[in-house]
């Protein structure tokens, strides 16, 4: 059992890329894995805008990620990159945090023309970062999520689809086989 941890970049309580890292945590944890997520933005601001590294959240993630076999990014895309808060953490890491690590990027975003924000602004990040496998990420179109009145969340068909084949890659990347078959 390989132990994932899922970063969820966005600065909203509400937010649908936290929603839908939580949904894909699921599948991950279905398939055998030990998942823990990581909501950014519940790091206090004064430790993060501080870089304060030695703060006791900033220590409690940096042990996180150095604990994780995989991570899982997800940000929402603001103005063609992935969030401030994400940023944030990510300058607040040693520079090798993930080294031996695979990694799978998601984002979300308004628009298509938001897509490349995921090769061209977080994937170098990660590969600097010393990331073993950066497995293909997928941009998901937030009107592809719906988040109804209980919670609960529906992510349209041909969404749903792309994102079962790149959670299963990244599963199989971890040393798992995929044991579901059911679209996320």
């Amino acid at each position: 059992m390989a132990t994932v941890l899922s970063v969820s970049g966005s600065p909203s309580a509400s937010s649908r890329t936290s929603r839908l890292l939580r949904h894909l945590d699921e599948r991950l944890t279905a398939q055998g894995h030990d998942v823990i997520p990581l909501d950014v933005r519940t790091i206090p601001a004064e430790a993060l805008l501080g870089a304060d590294f030695r703060h006791p959240a900033i220590v409690e993630a940096t042990d996180l990620f150095a604990r994780a076999d995989g991570v899982v990014v997800g940000t929402p895309v603001y103005k063609a990159s992935y969030s401030g808060v994400l940023k944030a953490l990510l300058d607040l890491l040693p520079q090798y945090a993930l080294t031996g690590k695979t990694v799978l990027p998601l984002a979300t975003g308004g628009s298509v023309a938001h897509v490349l924000a995921i090769d061209y602004a977080l994937r170098p990040v990660l590969t600097s970062m010393g990331a073993a496998h950066t497995v293909q990420g997928w941009f998901t179109l937030d009107k592809d999520i719906t988040v109804h009145d209980d919670g609960s969340l529906t992510v349209a068909p041909a969404a749903a689809e792309a994102l079962t084949q790149v959670v299963d890659q990244f599963s199989t990347a971890l040393g798992r086989t995929p044991l579901l078959a059911v679209a996320c």
